[in-house]
Protein backbone atom coordinates (compact mmCIF):
# COMPACT_ATOMS: atom_id res chain seq x y z
CA UNK A 1 0.00 0.00 0.00
CA UNK A 2 1.40 3.43 -0.97
CA UNK A 3 2.06 6.25 1.46
CA UNK A 4 -0.48 8.37 -0.41
CA UNK A 5 -3.15 5.67 0.00
CA UNK A 6 -2.37 5.50 3.72
CA UNK A 7 -2.85 9.26 4.03
CA UNK A 8 -6.18 9.17 2.18
CA UNK A 9 -7.43 6.37 4.43
CA UNK A 10 -6.28 8.21 7.55
CA UNK A 11 -8.08 11.37 6.43
CA UNK A 12 -11.24 9.41 5.65
CA UNK A 13 -11.14 7.89 9.13
CA UNK A 14 -10.75 11.30 10.79
CA UNK A 15 -13.58 12.80 8.75
CA UNK A 16 -15.75 9.83 9.67
CA UNK A 17 -14.87 10.38 13.33
CA UNK A 18 -16.11 13.97 13.10
CA UNK A 19 -19.41 12.77 11.60
CA UNK A 20 -19.84 10.11 14.29
CA UNK A 21 -19.06 12.61 17.06
CA UNK A 22 -21.56 15.14 15.67
CA UNK A 23 -24.27 12.49 15.82
CA UNK A 24 -23.24 11.72 19.39
CA UNK A 25 -24.00 15.32 20.34
CA UNK A 26 -27.64 14.72 19.47
CA UNK A 27 -27.75 11.21 20.92
CA UNK A 28 -26.34 12.42 24.25
CA UNK A 29 -28.74 15.40 24.26
CA UNK A 30 -25.85 17.86 24.28
CA UNK A 31 -27.19 20.02 21.49
CA UNK A 32 -30.27 20.65 19.38
CA UNK A 33 -30.75 21.13 15.66
CA UNK A 34 -27.64 22.34 13.87
CA UNK A 35 -26.04 24.05 16.87
CA UNK A 36 -22.64 23.00 18.15
CA UNK A 37 -19.53 21.92 16.24
CA UNK A 38 -16.57 19.55 16.47
CA UNK A 39 -12.99 19.52 15.25
CA UNK A 40 -10.23 16.91 15.21
CA UNK A 41 -6.56 17.73 14.73
CA UNK A 42 -5.07 16.24 11.56
CA UNK A 43 -1.44 17.31 12.14
CA UNK A 44 0.52 20.31 13.39
CA UNK A 45 -0.74 22.41 10.48
CA UNK A 46 -4.39 21.45 9.95
CA UNK A 47 -7.62 20.04 11.35
CA UNK A 48 -10.98 18.67 10.24
CA UNK A 49 -14.08 20.54 11.39
CA UNK A 50 -17.83 20.04 11.06
CA UNK A 51 -19.40 22.16 8.28
CA UNK A 52 -21.63 25.13 8.94
CA UNK A 53 -25.41 24.74 9.30
CA UNK A 54 -25.33 20.96 9.10
CA UNK A 55 -28.05 18.43 9.89
CA UNK A 56 -25.89 15.86 11.65
CA UNK A 57 -27.84 12.80 10.57
CA UNK A 58 -27.37 13.78 6.93
CA UNK A 59 -23.60 14.33 7.10
CA UNK A 60 -21.18 12.18 5.11
CA UNK A 61 -17.44 12.00 5.69
CA UNK A 62 -16.84 13.82 2.40
CA UNK A 63 -18.79 16.79 3.81
CA UNK A 64 -16.14 17.45 6.46
CA UNK A 65 -13.82 20.28 5.38
CA UNK A 66 -10.12 20.52 6.15
CA UNK A 67 -8.81 23.75 7.64
CA UNK A 68 -5.26 24.95 7.89
CA UNK A 69 -4.10 26.99 10.86
CA UNK A 70 -3.53 29.98 8.57
CA UNK A 71 -7.27 30.08 7.73
CA UNK A 72 -7.25 28.25 4.40
CA UNK A 73 -9.83 25.51 3.87
CA UNK A 74 -10.58 22.70 1.44
CA UNK A 75 -13.68 20.65 0.73
CA UNK A 76 -17.20 20.74 -0.65
CA UNK A 77 -18.79 22.24 2.47
CA UNK A 78 -17.87 25.51 4.21
CA UNK A 79 -16.36 25.17 7.73
CA UNK A 80 -18.33 25.94 10.89
CA UNK A 81 -18.80 29.64 11.59
CA UNK A 82 -16.91 29.00 14.86
CA UNK A 83 -13.71 27.89 13.09
CA UNK A 84 -11.68 30.71 14.70
CA UNK A 85 -11.78 29.37 18.24
CA UNK A 86 -11.07 25.85 17.00
CA UNK A 87 -8.01 27.14 15.14
CA UNK A 88 -6.78 29.30 18.00
CA UNK A 89 -7.23 26.66 20.68
CA UNK A 90 -5.36 24.09 18.58
CA UNK A 91 -2.58 26.63 17.99
CA UNK A 92 -2.35 27.48 21.69
CA UNK A 93 -2.65 23.93 23.04
CA UNK A 94 -0.42 21.27 21.52
CA UNK A 95 -1.93 18.74 23.94
CA UNK A 96 -5.42 19.14 22.44
CA UNK A 97 -6.42 16.68 19.73
CA UNK A 98 -10.14 17.48 19.51
CA UNK A 99 -12.62 20.21 20.43
CA UNK A 100 -16.34 19.84 21.15
CA UNK A 101 -18.66 22.84 21.30
CA UNK A 102 -22.21 22.38 22.58
CA UNK A 103 -25.29 24.36 23.56
CA UNK A 104 -26.28 21.87 26.25
CA UNK A 105 -29.24 22.92 28.37
CA UNK A 106 -28.01 23.52 31.91
CA UNK A 107 -24.49 24.68 31.09
CA UNK A 108 -25.91 27.17 28.59
CA UNK A 109 -28.45 28.35 31.17
CA UNK A 110 -25.59 29.12 33.57
CA UNK A 111 -23.67 30.86 30.78
CA UNK A 112 -26.73 33.02 30.09
CA UNK A 113 -26.54 34.33 33.66
CA UNK A 114 -22.80 34.97 33.37
CA UNK A 115 -22.04 32.18 35.83
CA UNK A 116 -19.20 29.73 35.57
CA UNK A 117 -19.23 26.52 37.62
CA UNK A 118 -17.38 26.96 40.92
CA UNK A 119 -15.91 24.26 43.14
CA UNK A 120 -19.28 23.14 44.50
CA UNK A 121 -18.33 19.50 43.74
CA UNK A 122 -14.91 17.89 43.56
CA UNK A 123 -15.67 16.56 40.04
CA UNK A 124 -15.19 20.11 38.71
CA UNK A 125 -11.49 19.26 39.00
CA UNK A 126 -11.90 16.78 36.12
CA UNK A 127 -11.68 19.82 33.84
CA UNK A 128 -8.16 20.55 35.11
CA UNK A 129 -8.82 23.45 37.48
CA UNK A 130 -10.62 24.65 40.58
CA UNK A 131 -13.52 26.12 38.57
CA UNK A 132 -14.99 26.21 35.07
CA UNK A 133 -14.73 29.81 33.92
CA UNK A 134 -17.40 31.68 31.96
CA UNK A 135 -16.33 34.22 29.34
CA UNK A 136 -17.98 37.58 28.73
CA UNK A 137 -20.43 37.54 25.83
CA UNK A 138 -18.91 37.99 22.39
CA UNK A 139 -20.57 37.60 18.96
CA UNK A 140 -20.53 34.03 17.63
CA UNK A 141 -17.88 33.32 15.03
CA UNK A 142 -15.88 36.44 15.90
CA UNK A 143 -12.20 36.78 16.72
CA UNK A 144 -13.27 38.43 19.97
CA UNK A 145 -15.08 35.23 20.97
CA UNK A 146 -12.02 33.18 20.12
CA UNK A 147 -9.79 35.42 22.22
CA UNK A 148 -11.93 35.11 25.36
CA UNK A 149 -12.34 31.35 24.83
CA UNK A 150 -8.57 30.83 24.70
CA UNK A 151 -8.24 32.95 27.87
CA UNK A 152 -11.00 31.09 29.75
CA UNK A 153 -9.53 27.71 28.91
CA UNK A 154 -5.93 28.55 29.71
CA UNK A 155 -4.47 25.11 30.53
CA UNK A 156 -7.89 23.75 31.54
CA UNK A 157 -10.09 21.53 29.42
CA UNK A 158 -13.50 23.22 29.56
CA UNK A 159 -15.10 26.63 29.76
CA UNK A 160 -18.50 28.26 29.32
CA UNK A 161 -19.10 30.95 26.71
CA UNK A 162 -21.23 33.80 28.03
CA UNK A 163 -24.81 33.75 26.66
CA UNK A 164 -23.73 30.98 24.31
CA UNK A 165 -22.61 27.48 25.35
CA UNK A 166 -19.72 25.16 26.23
CA UNK A 167 -16.25 24.29 24.93
CA UNK A 168 -14.65 21.00 25.98
CA UNK A 169 -11.28 19.77 24.72
CA UNK A 170 -9.38 16.52 24.97
CA UNK A 171 -6.51 14.46 23.65
CA UNK A 172 -9.01 12.83 21.28
CA UNK A 173 -12.62 13.30 20.31
CA UNK A 174 -13.85 10.60 22.69
CA UNK A 175 -12.28 12.38 25.64
CA UNK A 176 -13.68 15.75 24.55
CA UNK A 177 -17.19 14.33 24.13
CA UNK A 178 -17.05 12.66 27.53
CA UNK A 179 -15.93 15.89 29.16
CA UNK A 180 -18.71 17.86 27.46
CA UNK A 181 -21.15 15.42 29.06
CA UNK A 182 -19.42 15.79 32.45
CA UNK A 183 -19.73 19.59 32.22
CA UNK A 184 -23.44 19.34 31.45
CA UNK A 185 -23.98 16.95 34.37
CA UNK A 186 -22.12 19.30 36.72
CA UNK A 187 -24.15 22.23 35.41
CA UNK A 188 -27.40 20.40 36.10
CA UNK A 189 -26.25 19.56 39.63
CA UNK A 190 -25.14 23.14 40.25
CA UNK A 191 -28.47 24.52 39.02
CA UNK A 192 -30.25 22.15 41.43
CA UNK A 193 -27.97 23.21 44.28
CA UNK A 194 -28.58 26.90 43.51
CA UNK A 195 -32.33 26.26 43.66
CA UNK A 196 -31.92 24.79 47.14
CA UNK A 197 -29.68 27.69 48.22
CA UNK A 198 -26.56 28.06 50.39
CA UNK A 199 -24.20 26.13 48.07
CA UNK A 200 -21.02 25.03 49.85
CA UNK A 201 -17.87 25.79 47.85
CA UNK A 202 -14.74 23.70 48.31
CA UNK A 203 -11.46 25.49 49.04
CA UNK A 204 -8.79 26.02 46.40
CA UNK A 205 -6.22 23.87 48.22
CA UNK A 206 -8.59 20.89 48.22
CA UNK A 207 -9.45 21.38 44.55
CA UNK A 208 -5.78 21.48 43.59
CA UNK A 209 -5.29 18.27 45.58
CA UNK A 210 -8.12 16.65 43.61
CA UNK A 211 -6.73 17.95 40.29
CA UNK A 212 -3.50 16.09 41.11
CA UNK A 213 -5.38 12.92 42.06
CA UNK A 214 -7.22 12.99 38.72
CA UNK A 215 -3.90 12.98 36.85
CA UNK A 216 -3.50 9.30 37.80
CA UNK A 217 -7.17 8.37 38.26
CA UNK A 218 -7.95 5.02 36.61
CA UNK A 219 -4.30 4.41 35.66
CA UNK A 220 -2.35 1.30 36.70
CA UNK A 221 0.54 3.41 37.98
CA UNK A 222 -1.66 5.22 40.53
CA UNK A 223 -0.19 4.85 44.02
CA UNK A 224 -2.26 3.95 47.08
CA UNK A 225 -0.09 2.98 50.07
CA UNK A 226 -2.98 1.11 51.67
CA UNK A 227 -3.44 -1.26 48.70
CA UNK A 228 -1.41 -4.47 48.36
CA UNK A 229 -1.44 -6.37 45.06
CA UNK A 230 -1.74 -10.12 45.54
CA UNK A 231 -1.46 -11.34 41.95
CA UNK A 232 -3.70 -12.01 38.95
CA UNK A 233 -5.07 -15.31 40.26
CA UNK A 234 -7.88 -15.31 42.79
CA UNK A 235 -7.02 -16.92 46.16
CA UNK A 236 -8.72 -20.13 47.29
CA UNK A 237 -11.77 -19.77 49.51
CA UNK A 238 -10.97 -19.97 53.19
Amino acid sequence: MSLETDKVEADTALRGAVVAACRELTRRDLTHGTSGNISIRRDEHSFFISPTGSVYEELESADIPLMELDGGWFGRRRPSSEWRFHRDILKARGDVGAIVHTHSRYATALACTGRGIPAFHYMVAKTGGAEIRCTPYRTFGSQELSDVAVWALGRRNACLLGNHGVIAVGADVGAALTLAGEVENLAAQYCAALALGDVKILGEAEMLRVVEKFRTYGKPEAVDVDLTFGGDELPHLR
